[in-house]
């Protein structure tokens, strides 16, 4: 299948979330593959308008990110390309909307990534432009819905993790307890930390991977709570040595205040992982493990402390097949689904 990736500026440009899903789709689509090109203000030096770093090929539209410039280029470079299907990242609304009248020309289905970390909303007009809206959550799902979304117009799709590197990578040492989060100010691993603090006459050990502008804060909070010497802050970590700490780890604690997707905590609990979820209103983490029987959904630092306790009597894990719904391969075949029915719906005009 053909299909074209619309994003003005991608995460080359802008390291955001739903950017960053936007490019690991393109390659996931690519390495299953599908023919991807990304419709994007020229990231890479030289004069091309095409670039080829691996299987996926970005096609520059413009050299500047000036959304009047690139909306009159759109419509027919994508008509010109004719795609099977269009993907769009849903801001700036006016790009959606060229994105919208280059498929029409194209006759192909436009489906939106809505991650929902967009820097704007989106307009009811480019709400109703969309064939098929695509969210990683239904924590977003419904945020989309409150915003004018038909309900028969989203689907949830999950972010996908690499089951093959999961059961390859080797453990690293045990530890008791991790967490992964960027250390920024929605991490919230005070409320961690408060649950350890009321373990110090327990033995145990904590790992925390992530780095960011508060991660002296939380050095500093692990002083005071008298904790530190039991907490290892390891910094931001390569995807397969996140992997060999989630395999050496008997729990993952979950606690940030906010999420799209909690993707570590999937890959977490792919490696094995019991998890520890504070419920937040702002984040999808619990809905993970819903229907999980390792798991312990908690509200307070003393439940995170009780639940650590509990969780010691159950047995360690370094791979938990159940995961393998969200293999990438899997989670491909979800969209090839999708992107086929609309399609074959399309082809019915």
């Amino acid at each position: 299948m053909r299909v074209a990736v619309v994003a003005m500026e991608t995460s080359h440009h802008r390291d955001t979330e739903g950017r960053r899903h936007l490019d690991r789709l393109a390659g996931t689509l690519a390495e299953a593959g599908h023919e991807v090109s990304v419709f994007c203000v020229r990231w890479w030096a030289g004069s091309s308008r095409q670039f080829e770093p691996d299987a996926v090929t970005y096609r520059g539209v413009t050299t500047d990110p000036t959304a009047a410039s690139f909306c009159t280029r759109l419509p027919a470079l994508l008509a010109k390309h004719r795609p099977d299907i269009v993907v769009a990242y849903p801001t700036p609304s006016s790009v959606l909307r060229a994105a919208n009248a280059g498929a029409k020309l194209a006759r192909a289905p436009l489906v939106v990534e809505y991650f929902g970390d967009g820097e704007e909303p989106v307009s009811d007009r480019a709400i109703s432009v969309a064939d098929q809206f695509v969210t990683p959550s239904e924590l977003v799902q419904t945020r989309l819905w409150e915003a004018g979304a038909d309900s028969d117009r989203t689907t949830v799709i999950p972010e996908s993790i690499d089951m093959d590197l999961v059961r390859d990578v080797e453990p690293a040492e045990e530890v008791d307890v991790v967490c992964a989060h960027p250390l920024d100010e929605s991490a919230n691993i005070e409320s961690l930390f408060l649950g350890l603090a009321e373990l110090r006459q327990k033995g145990w050990s904590a790992t925390v991977i992530g780095d960011g502008p508060e991660r002296g804060a939380y050095e500093q909070e692990a002083a005071d709570l008298r904790i530190d010497d039991r907490v290892t802050f390891v910094g931001s970590c390569d995807r397969e040595q996140r992997l060999a700490i989630y395999k050496g780890a008997h729990v993952f604690v979950q606690t940030a205040w906010r999420g799209h997707f909690a993707t570590e905590l999937l890959w977490a609990l792919a490696c094995g992982c019991i998890a520890i979820v504070e419920y937040q209103a702002e984040s999808s983490a619990h809905e993970l493990v819903e229907h999980r029987d390792r798991d312990f959904r908690v509200t307070t630092p003393q439940e995170i402390a009780d639940s650590i306790v509990e969780s010691a009597d159950m047995d360690h894990r370094t791979v938990d097949e159940s995961l393998a719904e969200y293999d990438h391969a899997a989670v491909v075949d979800r969209y090839e689904t999708l992107y086929e029915r609309l399609v074959d719906e399309r082809g019915l005009f």
